[in-house]
């Protein structure tokens, strides 16, 4: 099992997202935070705001993960959000974004933080699981890219440095 698989629920995971910018997307995550774990919808949206102020989480090849810390919180939480339609988002290759993973994480989650970022980072960096997502039909398929993805199969895949 991932690390991504335990913090990405299925009501967590849109599809099609209308919203036309950064900012948009912040707010629209911060509202299903609010809804799904009681966090104040404006903590999620300055804690995702003052993250981005930093650099942008923009990975290039159509990808952000965006993240945040918040105090209090206790687990990470993952949101996953498909664009209807790619966004800027000051990625590095300038390229606009259409595949969006929001995470939250405790204030003091450094080492599962790096983790969770980390396998992200793999999981984006291949083609083919960037295509499924973009191609999948619903949110239930969608989810299942995620629960199904194998760390172990992805190291594998990589090639010898």
């Amino acid at each position: 099992m991932n690390l991504i698989s335990k913090i990405l629920i299925p009501d967590s995971v849109v599809l099609d997202s209308p919203v036309s910018d950064k900012a948009a997307v912040f707010t629209a995550a911060a509202r299903m935070f609010e809804t799904r774990a009681g966090i104040a919808a404006k903590r999620v949206g300055d804690a995702l705001l003052q993250r981005e102020k930093l650099c942008s989480t923009g990975l290039g090849q159509g990808v952000a993960i965006p993240h945040g810390r918040i105090k209090g919180l206790k687990e990470p939480l993952g949101a996953f959000v498909r664009m209807a339609q790619p966004i800027p988002f000051d990625a590095p290759d300038g390229k606009p974004v259409g595949l969006i993973f929001v995470m939250l994480v405790p204030e003091q989650a450094n080492e599962s933080h790096l983790q969770l970022l980390s396998e992200l980072a793999t999981m984006f960096s291949d083609r083919d699981f960037r295509e499924a997502l973009a191609s999948a039909p619903d949110a239930a398929a969608l989810h299942q890219l995620f629960v199904q993805w194998d760390p172990h199969a992805a190291n594998q895949r990589r090639p010898a440095v």
